[in-house]
């Protein structure tokens, strides 16, 4: 009867949730990832949330990249993975140092930040698509740094791509192999560091795949009817609602 109890309690039920808009989220539909992860937060808790995430991640990761992997576009992942990497090493450090309250609070700041800068570029577009260096290694720096934080770096990367131009199914593509080179590499981060990845938050996270697969087949359906006009706005809109979700918790 306790499996019973436990299956049906809240904590539960935010998590399922949270996979499966996960897994609407690998499929293609960008701008969830907030909800994503104030549904984790409020089930296992602020840090311990981005280990139990972290699997689920990577599953969603080998669907997209799977899926879309024709569309991908090689020289925007060479360009931004090195600047990533460096940003989760800060990441990771910065994070050890922070107790929940303030990781959780630092996970918001960052929401915000995110959210604001998307906004920005949206209203103020640039005339050129930006090719000096410190752009891509500005945002890949700040897009590592908040995927080891909470695995909050898609409104980032979102600048990034909409700034390149990228059609929509190459916007994904693309984007499918950066998150699933990067969150490869932050598992040894979480295991061995932080200590967010064990035996008991994989199994956890395995509950939940179910969940993940019923998301990314729903997904699939979705992007088919969006074009790419419609995505951008969707992409904005949906990050902007999360980001005041967060800080309203």
């Amino acid at each position: 009867m306790e499996n019973i109890y436990s299956f049906f309690s809240l904590p539960f039920l935010l998590a399922a949730l949270g996979a499966f808009l996960l897994g609407i989220a690998k499929s293609g539909v960008k701008g969830i990832a907030v909800f994503i992860v104030i549904l984790f937060v409020f089930a296992f808790g602020a840090k311990a949330s981005t280990g139990v995430l972290m699997p689920l991640l990577i599953g969603g990761d080998i669907f997209a990249i799977i899926y879309y992997k024709k569309h991908a576009d090689w020289k925007y992942i060479f360009i931004l993975i090195p600047w990533m990497i460096l940003g989760v090493i800060l990441g990771t450090y910065f994070g050890n140092l922070l107790d929940e309250n303030t990781f959780r609070l630092g996970m918001a700041g960052l929401i915000l930040l995110t959210t604001l800068l998307l906004l920005f570029w949206e209203r103020y577009p640039l005339k050129q698509v930006p090719s000096h260096w410190s752009f891509a290694g500005s945002l890949g720096v700040l897009a590592g740094f908040t995927t080891m934080i909470g695995n909050l770096a898609g409104a980032v990367t979102n600048i990034y791509f909409l700034a390149m131009r990228l059609p929509k199914n190459v916007f994904i593509g693309t984007s499918a192999y950066v998150f699933f080179i990067i969150n490869l590499f932050k598992v040894p981060f979480h295991v061995y560091v932080w200590e967010t990845i064990n035996l008991g938050s994989f199994l956890t996270s395995l509950s939940y795949f179910p969940f993940l697969f019923l998301g990314l087949f729903v997904g699939v359906k979705v992007v088919a009817r969006i074009n790419d006009k419609n995505y951008r706005k969707l992409i904005l809109i949906l990050t902007a609602i999360g980001s005041v979700v967060l800080f309203l918790r």
